[in-house]
């Protein structure tokens, strides 16, 4: 019965590992469904872009008060799980505060995590009023149905009973300490904890004890399920972003890639005498009609969308009644890749359940509406490109099915007959700058 504990905790430790392993596997799976796309060029302004906006959070800052309470919440969640691994290492082997060694730098740590602590949970307590009391418009929008607001919901009120357990688990080990308890030796500074212990002084030790054991079970045992909703979370941003940052598209805003068989064909028309490129297999399909013609890099920009809104706030289709919202995109490139991953999963990977991304998820009126401004780009915090794949699914509607609007069907038609989208003959394209007689 003495290391029941520590064998529990192991126990708790690997099924959390595995449990993440195989989510994370799932993700990446369904992320490399997409076609390939090479994102090796130019690391150095790689590496910088990454540590500019994923790191030091450059468009978070964009919106002052939202930004500056994310960055609480940030700093917070990285800094403070550095107590983490004296916590792996004292559930393991029956320890308490392993790191106490390290003396005064102990004390300003410890201390340093509880500033943190109560500032994350108040950043947290503002994000939950501003979500479910003033209701800002951009987080209950049409595609913020219940489950992402349950979402977002669920993980504030996580990191504020977190951060709660962990301020009384450390209240109750401070009194402890000066009770001079065995195995709780005298370590860490207590500046905010030290103001709830009058309320919980007058307890007996063994009181104590099983609250200071229950509040770091709690901790801990807290941050192993969060670990494991994170897959399955919008909150999973807070590891993608990193790589998908690094991966964004480094091109200037606006800049539009050519199809590679279109323009040859151009070509050809310019110089018939030019040599045809050798033929490589099936003909090539144009645009997107499902989520594994969009490259990996769109569907990864789905799994790190965090729901925030800032896109679509700054859309000007979106903002004058339209139906389009960037932010829906992203959340529809998502769900229709785990969609798949579920099929395939489940009934493999040649499975076809008859759905698209095009119609059934996101429709010809979302995607016509899009002006192509790069609003939604320029916004992004973690720099997803949801017009790559408005663009993608227009080609497809264009040029797979002939459906475009009839404003572009005669525009197509112009050009094609007359050079320009204009409805007048070529020989008169100059007729502009003539002098009048």
């Amino acid at each position: 019965m003495q290391y029941l504990p520590n064998v529990l905790f192991a126990v708790l430790l690997a099924v959390t590992a595995v449990l993440f392993a195989k989510q994370a596997s799932k993700i990446r799976r369904n992320i490399l469904l997409g076609r390939d796309l090479d994102r090796s060029d130019n690391p150095k302004l790689r590496w910088k872009t990454m540590f500019m906006v994923a790191l030091g959070q450059s468009k978070m800052v964009k919106r002052p008060v939202a930004g500056l309470l994310h960055i609480v919440v940030y700093a917070g969640f990285v800094i403070i799980n550095i107590e983490v691994i004296e916590i792996l290492i004292d559930g393991l082997f029956s320890t308490h505060r392993v790191l106490l060694f390290m003396g005064a730098f102990y004390d300003f740590l410890i201390g340093s995590f509880e500033i943190l602590a109560i500032l994350v949970l108040v950043a947290c307590l503002i994000f939950l009023i501003r979500r479910n009391v003033l209701k800002i418009k951009r987080f209950w929008s049409r595609e913020m149905t219940s489950w992402p607001r349950s979402d977002a919901n669920l993980i504030l009120i996580t990191e504020v009973l977190l951060m709660s357990a962990f301020l009384l688990m450390n209240a109750s080990d401070s009194i402890l300490q000066e009770r001079m308890v065995e195995h709780f030796s005298k370590a860490g500074a207590f500046p905010i904890s030290s103001f709830f212990v009058p309320l919980f002084d007058g307890m007996s030790t063994d009181s104590l004890i099983f609250m200071e054991r229950f509040c770091w079970w709690f901790h801990i045992v807290g941050i192993f399920a969060f670990i494991n909703y994170l897959p399955i979370s919008k909150h999973f941003h807070i590891i993608l972003a990193f790589p998908n940052v690094y991966y964004s598209n480094l091109e200037k805003l606006g800049r539009f890639s050519n199809i590679g068989a279109v323009t040859n064909e151009v070509k050809l028309m310019m110089d018939p005498t030019a040599t045809p490129p050798p033929a490589d297999g099936a003909p090539q399909t144009f645009g997107a009609k499902d989520i594994q013609d969009l490259t990996w890099k769109s569907i990864m920009d789905g799994y790190t969308c965090t729901e925030c809104g800032r896109c679509s706030a700054v859309c000007p289709a979106n903002q004058t009644g339209k139906l389009l919202s960037p932010r829906k995109i992203m959340m529809d490139v998502r769900d229709r890749a785990e969609e798949v991953g579920k099929n395939i999963d489940k009934h493999g990977k040649d499975f076809n359940d008859g759905k698209m991304l095009v119609n059934d998820y996101i429709t010809a009126e979302e995607l016509w509406a899009c002006t192509t401004c790069n609003a939604c780009t320029d916004a992004c915090p973690v720099n997803n490109d949801p017009l790559a794949v408005i663009v993608e699914l227009r080609r497809y509607l264009v040029m797979e099915k002939s459906e475009a609007p009839k404003e572009l069907n005669n525009m197509f038609t112009n050009i094609e007959n007359n050079g320009a989208p204009w409805q007048f003959p070529m020989s008169d394209r100059l007729n502009w700058a003539k002098e009048e007689q």
